[in-house]
């Protein structure tokens, strides 16, 4: 929310567009109070954006969801009606279909904002088996989402190109806006003096499911070998305990790492004062939908990324832009020979410049993001016109 949604309904409501938010809050009477509830309301009112919210149900998982579903269909169609709102905008494939169970009694045009192929996910990290009810499910809504929407936002375009090849939805109804980042966040940070401190790789983000910890300690052992002074920091929710053993299983000692957790707010400080920053996960079919926020975030720090190769859009990113090194395999020559081709694109005297001119070219939060979500709804607002021109 406070990255990838907020950041783009304040961009939309600066151009002008009223902006209603209806999210689903985990523990809502006993994690809030009435004042911070009533704070956090003001707070965003100030922003232009009208926050209501509704209590998220766990369990009994089925159940729970589609009660959510129902309660959260019913509470659109009076927010619909009460504010005259003229586009329902849902965030995955779950509120997208309350969108469509509400707009059966309003006017409202449909925005399916896909993120990502999440069903597949699930199974490539084992949460779901490819024939269960929960997959199965699933898949019926994305799809009755994406036949339903007039309008469809999908993060990488490879996710588009499948669309469009696979007839599911025309290319222009379909807009590609990557995880993009507030640039001011990382041009504030200071960074790290030429030639100070250890030779730091980084790491920022979870290291479960998808993502591959072994294989960047992998890697980071090939940096090692031809840098001894490089130092591997791990920014990341798990617990430090468990994530220090299971890089000390990798071959590391506890010398060559750190790991924590650190606020939002020191993030970009602990990026700059890196060389490398690395993200490797599993390269599933699900991963054309995939925009992994981190390699944004590393390149408006100035850091150049390692990643492995079919992740979303990265590939094509890296090689244009020149900031990267896309690893092929998992085995040792293909570490050895990654590890010495970062090590040459660091050495470069404007390799920093130039991953923060890529980040502002492909990952801004204004000139990108917020202008590609305008575009979504300035199509709607001529196809409206158009209509009622017609009747």
């Amino acid at each position: 929310m406070q990255t990838q949604v907020l950041p783009y309904l304040r961009q939309l409501s600066k151009a002008g567009i009223r902006v209603h938010l209806l999210t689903f809050e985990p523990r809502l009477h006993s994690a809030w109070s009435e004042e911070e509830l009533a704070g956090q309301r003001a707070h965003l009112s100030a922003d232009g954006i009208q926050w209501f919210c509704l209590p998220y149900h766990k369990w009994p998982s089925l159940p729970a969801t589609l009660y959510d579903i129902l309660a959260g269909a019913w509470k659109t169609f009076r927010l619909a009606r009460s504010e005259h709102l003229d586009v329902i905008h849902g965030r995955g494939p779950l509120p997208t279909l309350m969108g469509m169970l509400s707009r059966r009694w309003t006017r409202c045009q449909l925005i399916f904002d896909v993120r990502g192929l999440i069903a597949e996910e699930y199974v490539d990290a084992g949460v779901w088996s490819p024939g269960s009810t929960q997959f199965r499910a699933f898949k019926w809504v994305e799809r009755l989402s994406l036949r339903e929407a007039s309008q469809v936002v999908v993060l990488t375009e490879r996710m588009r190109d499948w669309l469009v090849a696979n007839r599911l939805k025309s290319a222009e109804q379909i807009e590609v806006i990557p995880c993009c980042v507030d640039l001011s966040r990382f041009n504030k940070a200071p960074e790290q003096s030429a030639g100070g401190g250890r030779f730091e790789v980084i790491y920022a983000g979870s290291v479960t499911g998808l993502y591959l910890l072994r294989e960047m300690a992998q890697f980071f052992l090939a940096v090692r070998a031809r840098r001894p002074d490089a130092f591997l920091r791990i920014l990341t929710g798990a617990p430090p305990a468990e994530v220090a053993s299971r890089l000390r299983q990798a071959g590391l000692s506890p010398d060559d790492f750190w790991v924590d957790k650190v606020s939002p707010a020191e993030v970009p400080v602990y990026l700059r004062r890196a060389r490398l920053g690395l993200s490797f996960r599993k390269a599933t079919f699900a991963q054309i939908a995939s925009s992994p926020t981190k390699i944004a975030e590393y390149l408006a720090a100035g850091v150049p990324v390692v990643c492995n190769a079919d992740i979303g859009d990265v590939d094509a990113l890296l090689a244009r832009e020149r900031v990267g090194v896309v690893l092929k395999t998992f085995d040792e020559t293909s570490y050895a020979a990654a590890a010495e081709e970062a090590l040459r694109l660091v050495g470069e005297p404007e390799v920093r410049s130039r991953c923060v001119a890529a980040a502002q070219r492909n990952f801004d939060l204004a000139s990108v993001g917020g202008a590609r979500y305008y575009n979504v709804y300035r199509r709607l607002s001529e196809a409206r016109a158009g209509q009622s021109t017609a009747a």
